[in-house]
């Protein structure tokens, strides 16, 4: 038996990636199911990307076209999501670029 640092990750059946570019409505970059759901967890795992488990939104997002912006009824949604990863990392969403308070104060000093 090996050790573990960190606990093991439920298995997934869907999964589905955006990106943002605050200019726009986010956009799916990537959906899957089964093994791909997974690939896409790996990945963003492997970049520290933050993940959140919400099976409902999930399945939502999962219906919208690979590369189509999120439709409007799914703004407050993915928000919510946006904003859990703000304060994940640290991000402070009223400055120009999206960098955690403590490196964007460390660059202003």
């Amino acid at each position: 038996m090996s050790a573990s640092s960190t606990p093991p990750r439920p298995k997934t059946t869907k999964a589905v990636a955006l990106s943002w570019d605050r200019q726009n409505a986010p956009r799916i970059t990537a959906t899957g199911t089964g093994l791909t759901a997974e690939q896409i967890l790996k990945i963003a795992e492997e970049h520290d990307i933050p993940l959140r488990a919400d099976p409902v939104l999930v399945e939502a997002l999962a219906q919208i076209p690979l590369g189509a912006e999120i439709p409007r009824a799914l703004y407050v949604a993915v928000a919510e999501v946006l904003a859990f990863v703000f304060m994940l990392e640290g991000i402070d969403p009223r400055q120009p670029t999206l960098i955690p308070a403590e490196r964007n104060k460390q660059q202003t000093e």
